[in-house]
């Protein structure tokens, strides 16, 4: 049984294009597949750890190889569990909005507190840094209020090259990207971009499936 993960980023439930069109990417890798399992994690209703005190010290603790105090140890337990969500899923899906040219700061915090040695990647002299995810496939949905395809206005992109980096970096190497752009210039115009997302979306859902 393949397990779904969506990473909900937006917290427009009723107009968030990257939610659109991932539901619909996800509906049709269900019909496809109906024995797949999905969860989802919510960034906007989850309770995510701040990155200091217990937690920061547990870190530290950890890399200089000191014994954790139980505090620092539930910290640290917190933040697995966390990260155990995307080690159990085969497949990923991120809805990501594209906020002053880059990420929604939950996900940022998200990716903040789960990427660490020992829980995403691991280190050593001999081998530098390996992500621990293996065998899993990403699909980014990725929504832009203006058109990002010109030379141009891909210098101001920070959105999917960060996504496709931080993947890279945990182990995640199949990367697929759906767009939902120029949501701001209109009804017409923004009902245009959802529709021709939409297909690619569903496109991509039967090739995986």
């Amino acid at each position: 049984m393949t397990t779904l993960l969506h990473i909900e980023c937006s917290p427009r439930k009723q107009r968030s294009a990257s939610l659109e069109i991932a539901r619909q990417f996800i509906a049709r890798y269900q019909h496809n597949a109906p024995d797949t399992r999905v969860v989802t994690l919510d960034l906007w209703a989850l309770d995510l750890p701040e990155f200091d005190g217990p937690i920061m010290e547990a870190k530290y603790a950890g890399l200089s190889g000191t014994a954790l105090t139980e505090e620092q140890a539930a910290a640290w337990d917190a933040l697995r569990s966390l990260a155990t969500h995307l080690h159990q899923a085969d497949l990923l899906v991120f809805s990501v909005p594209l906020w002053n040219f880059a990420l929604p700061y939950k996900l940022k915090h998200f990716i903040d507190v789960v990427s660490q040695k020992g829980v995403l990647f691991e280190f050593s002299p001999e081998h530098g840094l390996r992500g621990l995810l293996h065998d899993k496939t990403a699909v980014n949905v990725y929504a832009r209020g203006m058109d990002f395809s010109a030379p141009d206005a891909q210098a101001m992109d920070f959105q999917k090259p960060y996504m496709e980096a931080w993947l890279g970096f945990i182990g995640v190497t199949d990367v697929h990207s759906l767009y939902v752009e120029k949501t701001i210039l209109g009804p017409e115009v923004d009902q245009a971009s959802r529709q021709a997302a939409t297909e690619q979306a569903l496109a991509l859902a039967d090739r995986l499936a």
